[in-house]
């Protein structure tokens, strides 16, 4: 995770197909340690990556459209940036991420 002053990196990893939506755990992806999201939506046409935006957007307390996807369109790993973040929002993601506060 990255962050400057009107933008904020978060590595993602997407559990597409799961029986439920949620928003926490690590996994060490290609991107460093990554904030898992699991979805309900399919991995086709894209569902899982506007579901996982969208679930993203909700855990950290921001508008969906403040979250877009950096990288990784069709993969299950996936960099987002969240435009204006709030203060506190590396601790949020340390907090979802690690289940820890830095």
């Amino acid at each position: 995770m990255t962050s400057a002053d009107d933008t904020y990196t978060v590595a993602v990893r997407v559990k597409p197909g799961a029986a439920r939506s949620r928003v926490g755990g690590r996994f060490d992806g290609p991107h460093g340690p990554a904030l898992v999201v699991a979805v309900h939506a399919p991995p086709v046409d894209g569902r899982a990556t506007e579901a996982a935006r969208r679930a993203l957007a909700d855990a950290l307390g921001v508008r969906p459209g403040t979250v877009s996807l950096r990288t990784g369109a069709a993969s299950r790993d996936k960099l987002f940036l969240v435009d204006r973040p709030p203060a506190g929002l590396a601790d949020l993601v340390s907090r979802l991420r690690d289940g820890t506060d830095r």
